[in-house]
């Protein structure tokens, strides 16, 4: 397919997507009644619910998962004997981090420099409206040509796995021939890429405890043993010399095949400071997108300011350990935990809980669907053609609907370019990104309609 009948009818829908995305943007929605109210992702469920049931969507529901979060369900038929595509994004946010680090306010939608800023932005609502641009482009050009699911979840960011168990429960639900993933993003602005690996995760809370309450260091400080000083030590352990994770019989020597990654890029797209070195061995694919890498989230230990001289007895932190293609997710969180009990010193005691945890995904490349997806994304990035890269992230689901629908070909797009800085401050789209993959996306379901009545 050559001509373009998507592109004027998107760039004409603009406007309508700003205002809209603002609106969704404008709930705090994330997944944690720790750091927001239910009520706001409720809300958010609620405005996706009402922009399916205007497209014409039948047997809208909100879902109540397992983990007590909302996923949202459309259904939106085709033509007779017309495939079906499944697509899927999520309206839950990371939290906003440092608000003061925030240039313009984290839940409200606000340009500048050509972007749109405000979390979620990108990861995940703009999905959602990429998703309904394609559709409304596809309406306004003579129809939609396939049966449409879509599917928007409500903790893909917390990891805790409602929406997977629930479509285990149900697996009639999302059964399709094919899946659009739309919470991935391009290698960089502008060069149409397609997702066909992620990492997968698991989540732990390491405590260690060590005395009874806090002691006075001055009086104690020296024999007393510091849990605080022991949590540091274990978590040092998981880091070699150079950076590199080391999680005891965790192997940790992968090499992409694929899309390499620049180091200069790199630095340029993390902002790494000058003087600074990356961490770690071999190209940066390889690191971030074929090896496992453990993160600490965030440590419980008394602040800086009103800090006391006290020995502390108990300290807490949060790791996160990605997992690449290849290796078990269910094993590395067991060799983690077993890693993190050996290395605590001083016989102190420590106690490990698991958060979350989602399996590593690899695409089918060669399928049908990828055609499909390259003559479009040829089209929508005109002199471009599509590359296929890895992601460090995970998304927990993509594994769920493989072993589900073995069949069903699964595609990974979005708007998580870097210069959207999803999961930080000051996270953006690119609005010429979502007008650009919603063409692709419509491009792609005529073009897919076509491949499966040849």
């Amino acid at each position: 397919m050559t001509a373009n009948p998507f592109s004027g009818t998107v760039a004409s829908l603009m406007p309508r997507a700003r205002t809209e995305l603002a609106e969704l943007v404008a709930f705090r929605s994330v997944a944690d009644p720790a750091v927001a109210p239910r009520s706001e992702c409720e809300g958010a469920a609620r405005w996706v619910a009402d922009a399916l049931r205007a497209e014409g969507f039948q047997d809208v529901a909100v879902l109540d998962t397992p983990d007590g979060t909302q996923s949202v369900y459309g259904l939106l038929p085709g033509p007779e004997d017309a495939p079906t595509v499944l697509l899927y994004a999520h309206y839950d946010v990371q939290p906003i981090g440092d608000e003061d680090a925030w240039l313009t306010p984290p839940f409200e939608l606000t340009e500048r420099d050509g972007r749109w800023y405000g979390r979620g932005a990108a990861d995940c609502k703009g999905g959602v409206l990429m998703h309904l641009l394609a559709l409304r482009a596809l309406k306004a050009n003579g129809g939609v040509p396939v049966n449409v699911k879509v599917i928007v979840e409500g903790s893909e960011e917390q990891g805790t796995g409602g929406l997977e168990r629930y479509a285990e429960e149900h697996p009639e639900l999302l059964a399709a021939d094919a899946v659009v993933i739309g919470d991935a993003g391009n290698f960089r602005v502008g060069l149409p890429t397609v997702t066909a690996t992620l990492r997968g995760m698991t989540l732990l809370r390491v405590r260690v405890d060590t005395l009874e309450g806090n002691l006075h260091s001055g009086q104690f400080g020296g024999a007393a043993p510091d849990a605080l000083a022991a949590l540091i030590r274990v978590l040092d352990s998981l880091r070699a010399e150079d950076g590199s994770t080391t999680v005891d019989g965790l192997a940790a020597d992968a090499v992409w095949k694929g899309l390499e990654y620049p180091e200069a890029d790199f630095r340029k797209d993390t902002k790494v400071l000058d003087g600074v070195g990356l961490i770690g061995h071999g190209s940066v694919a390889d690191r971030i997108w074929a090896r496992p890498a453990v993160t600490v989230l965030g440590i419980d230990c008394p602040p800086v300011v009103g800090a006391t001289p006290s020995v502390q007895a108990h300290a807490r932190a949060t790791v996160s350990l990605r997992v690449p293609p290849g290796q078990d997710a269910v094993e590395a969180t067991e060799l983690l935990t077993a890693h993190l009990e050996a290395h605590t010193p001083w016989g102190a005691r420590v106690a490990v809980e698991q958060v979350g945890q989602g399996q590593a995904f690899r695409a089918d490349t060669s399928s049908p669907a990828y055609t499909a997806m390259a003559d479009a994304l040829r089209v929508a990035y005109p002199g471009q053609e599509m590359q296929t890269a890895g992601q460090g992230g995970s998304i927990p689901l993509c594994n769920t609907l493989a072993g589900l629908y073995p069949e069903a070909e699964i595609l990974l797009i979005g708007l998580s370019e870097p210069e959207a800085q999803i999961h930080a401050v000051n996270e953006s789209v690119s609005p010429e990104e979502l007008e650009r993959l919603s063409v692709a996306e419509a491009h792609f379901l005529v073009n897919y309609a076509a491949s499966r009545r040849a």
